[in-house]
């Protein structure tokens, strides 16, 4: 089974449909009329169809169990062929598009089950995704080549040369994976003024960008936020709070993370934790969807 662990809850929507084709009008007639020896076709497949989505994950090995929040099932009728659509929603790591694929099945199987004793002519066909929507796969292709990015590491021992850096390093990775280059790339003591004055010089270079790694933690040497606060002119609560949210879900010792976020000015200034882990949570809990305020920021919609 894949690993999720690293995934956020977000609202995921999937449509699948599935077609049941009979052989003769006689059959649409009697499940119109509701006269089909075994009961009302539509109202039986579709209990079956739920069933069919809820116990995905027990029929399909590598699919996870997750909370069904909504699901709907409709008809359309055309001709001899009945088509069936499934909707699914979930708040959770992972997509359900295998979810309403498996509902339609069920739905449909039940359809054949129930009609084959007045129909020996039925097919079932199409059963496919119509769309799916929902986490980082509807952001997985876009590249942001027009943004450019400034990291410094804050660390007395990678400063003094006793240390390599791994944070700094983690970051830029993630960014190339957005098309974002890095062009600046500096390592600094844990001096209040340097970081300070680090922070004041690049964003006034115009960097997008600007990511502190290092000194957000509650060491006497940790002195990023208080360096940085004094200098954020549009304050952004929730990017960290999110980047805090995710870590603690994995790690207890998330809650003593201090990371400020906000714009200096055109600049987005985040400050992330000196651990490698701590950098790679806060990436995975805030990108690429973070780079959507670049837009807002110039006065577009959401």
């Amino acid at each position: 089974m894949v690993n999720i662990t690293k995934k956020s809850n977000t609202l995921r929507i999937a449509v699948a449909s599935a077609t049941v084709k009979v052989s003769k009008q006689e059959t649409i007639d009697a499940i119109l009329a509701r006269k089909i020896p075994k009961g009302d076709v539509f109202e039986f497949a579709r209990a079956a169809g739920l069933f069919g989505v809820k116990r995905t994950s027990d029929v399909i090995p590598d699919c996870h169990p997750l909370p069904i929040e909504y699901t709907t099932i409709s008809y359309d009728i055309d001709g001899l062929n009945i088509m069936i659509t499934v909707e699914v929603h979930t708040i959770y790591k992972t997509g359900v598009e295998v979810e309403a694929m498996h509902g339609a099945s069920v739905t449909a199987l039940t359809m054949y089950d129930m009609l084959k004793p007045i129909d020996k002519g039925i097919e079932i066909q199409n059963i496919r995704l119509l769309q799916k929507k929902g986490g980082k796969s509807d952001l997985k292709n876009v590249k942001f080549p027009e943004l450019n990015a400034a990291v410094v590491v804050c660390s007395d021992s990678v400063f003094q040369k006793t240390d390599e850096d791994r944070s700094g390093k983690v970051v830029i990775s993630r960014l190339e994976q957005f098309g974002i280059n890095t062009e600046k790339y500096e390592i600094v003591p844990d001096e209040l003024e340097t970081i300070r004055l680090k922070a004041i010089e690049l964003s006034k270079a115009g960097y997008s960008l600007l990511i502190f790694t290092g000194g957000t933690g509650l060491s006497p040497r940790d002195v990023t936020p208080e360096a940085v606060a004094p200098l954020i002119e549009r304050k952004i609560d929730g990017i960290m709070e999110t980047a805090r949210r995710y870590g603690q879900e994995r790690m207890p010792y998330a809650m003593l993370s201090r990371g400020i976020s906000g714009f200096i000015n055109e600049t987005l200034v985040l400050t992330f934790p000196g651990s490698k882990t701590g950098v790679e949570e806060s990436m995975d809990a805030l990108f690429p969807q973070i780079l959507h305020l670049f837009k807002v920021n110039k006065g577009q919609k959401h």
